[in-house]
């Protein structure tokens, strides 16, 4: 068998496929609506691209204090009846370290427990995923709910890769209302090159940090520009090679059980190469970028 020159092994390793999962968070409600869109309408719109694209599973995590009326309920209800399943978000999408205390992030935890149970009746529901992705970085918060967690069933939905398009929903809302189609077509071209930058910075980590590919989660929200550009990331994930598989098949890998012991917050990539003392490639530089808080004012 010929070698691999470095250059072609590097071309090899920025064009194979991968297995990722595809999680959504916030649901049912996440960031400002958009005129012209309705919660259940972005579900909708969810679950028709997911289905486009073939994913068989999308994984949504719950904050059921927003599941207040009878359209945020629908939205659950929808997400479901596409054969999606849901996990727990907690209740008020409490972050484990601003807590007041360990005891009551359980009680917000179990709090947002029924909205999901009852919908997920005869099958596994119990996941977490960490509210902004904060698993504590203080000892006794994350030993403590790591303890919690593990003493009643729970799994956490852990996260590789995400484009970050939470950063995007109100400013979409705020100039869609204005009309104002040159801020939204910034934003497009903005998040889409960040896409294609992730996309590559994701295979140069896990390179880095296992030396292989490993099975990726996808984090995205259940918001209007999350619904409006979701055609297009997923065009880009399939051009990229990725598989669609379950979280609990892409949380087999031993990368997983790997990352549960670290604390700390965000991807459990980046994670590990901190704790592993690990140093990562930079990030594709990218031209100067406009901050969606700054748009449509």
């Amino acid at each position: 068998m010929a070698l691999l020159t470095p250059g072609a092994a590097q071309a090899q390793v920025q064009t194979q496929g991968f297995d990722v999962a595809v999680t959504v968070d916030d649901l049912p409600v996440h960031g400002a609506l958009p005129p012209g869109m309705t919660r259940l309408s972005i579900a909708r719109s969810h679950i028709e691209t997911f289905k486009t694209h073939g994913v068989k599973e999308a994984f949504g995590f719950v904050n059921s204090a927003k599941a207040t009326d009878a359209e945020s309920n629908a939205v659950l209800d929808a997400w479901r009846a596409a054969g999606h399943p849901l996990g727990n978000h907690t209740a008020n999408h409490l972050n484990l370290e601003e807590a007041e205390t360990l005891e009551s992030w359980i009680a917000d935890l179990e709090a947002g427990e029924p909205a999901v149970a009852q919908r997920m009746k005869g099958q596994d529901w119990r996941y977490l995923r960490f509210p902004n992705l904060t698993a504590g970085t203080r000892p006794e918060r994350h030993q403590g709910a790591a303890a919690y967690l593990a003493g009643h069933g729970y799994k956490v939905a852990h996260v590789t890769i995400s484009f970050s398009d939470w950063s995007y929903s109100d400013a979409y809302a705020r100039c869609l209302a204005k009309g104002d189609q040159a801020a939204i077509g910034t934003m497009e071209g903005q998040y889409l090159r960040g896409v294609d930058e992730e996309l590559a910075h994701m295979r140069a980590v896990s390179q880095a940090v296992y030396g292989r590919m490993i099975p990726q989660v996808l984090l995205t929200h259940i918001g209007g520009w999350s619904a409006h550009m979701l055609p297009q990331v997923m065009d880009r994930l399939d051009a990229a090679g990725a598989r669609y598989v379950t979280l609990e098949a892409a949380q087999k890998d031993p990368a997983y059980a790997q990352a549960a012991a670290i604390p700390g917050g965000g991807g459990i990539m980046e994670r590990t190469a901190k704790a592993r003392g690990v140093a990562l490639p930079a990030a594709a530089p990218t031209v100067e970028r406009v901050d969606p808080k700054t748009l449509c004012r």
